[in-house]
């Protein structure tokens, strides 16, 4: 049997704390991240820099570590370049080798959100990562409700995916953002992705834990041919 390289890409330091009752502070950011640097993890997402004090303080000085450190931010808002968009400057100031955007691949939140056009929404993510790309970064794209997206437009969700490709992303990766899609659909859907064109390699999977299925939903898109695996160490998120 062929074995595959799997990824795995922790959340934890931003997802791992959405939850009522859980701060972390500058240095638990840094404990945590050495604990993971210590268990192997691929990527560790260190925060959103410029989203508060803390994510701010931890790039200021970011631990030195084995895995691929990774700001988060989201992609460029219109009406502006990607040069001169503040938010993701700040995310870019962090300094970190990879950069993971958040953005729209759901025509519903493309238009009703954000209040933009579906086309709008594909050269605000490939201006996004072809900014990230040419300043030798690596570039991942996590397609906020991915899922949902897809099951009501297949071909604008996938444009999205391939937006990011074809402006250099190293990954994209589909996001179950209301933690509803069940195991079956996400390894159904995954397949179709694959199937469509997108490269098992270049893709992964990130759930949510809304219905306590996250973790078979992650094993049912790898088994799918998803290569990348999104997850918290501590559950949350």
């Amino acid at each position: 049997m062929t074995k595959e390289r799997l990824y795995l890409f922790d959340t934890t330091l931003r997802d791992g704390q959405q939850t009522q009752g859980v701060q972390f502070s500058t240095e638990e950011k840094h404990q945590i991240a050495q604990a993971l640097d210590d268990l192997g993890i691929d990527y560790i997402e260190g925060g959103w820099p410029g989203a508060n004090p803390t994510d701010s303080a931890f790039f200021d000085a970011a631990p030195k570590t084995r895995a691929t450190m990774t700001a988060f931010g989201m992609t460029k808002r219109s009406g502006r370049s990607a040069d001169n968009d503040d938010v993701l400057a700040a995310v870019m100031n962090a300094g970190t080798p990879a950069v993971c955007l958040v953005g729209k691949s759901h025509e519903f939140h493309v238009t009703e959100a954000l209040g933009i056009t579906l086309d709008e929404n594909l050269d605000n993510l490939a201006q996004s990562f072809d900014h990230i790309v040419k300043s030798g970064r690596e570039a991942l794209y996590d397609a906020e409700h991915f899922f949902d997206g897809y099951k009501s437009n297949p071909d604008y969700a996938l444009s999205a995916l391939r937006a990011a490709l074809d402006a250099g992303a190293r990954w994209v990766v589909m996001c179950d953002t209301n933690g509803g899609t069940l195991p079956e659909d996400i390894g159904r859907i995954t397949a179709e992705v694959i199937a469509a064109g997108i490269p098992g390699d270049k893709l992964g999977i990130h759930t949510h834990n809304d219905t306590e299925t996250a973790v078979a939903g992650s094993l049912a898109a790898v088994s799918a041919g998803a290569r990348q695996i999104q997850g918290t160490l501590n559950g949350l998120g």
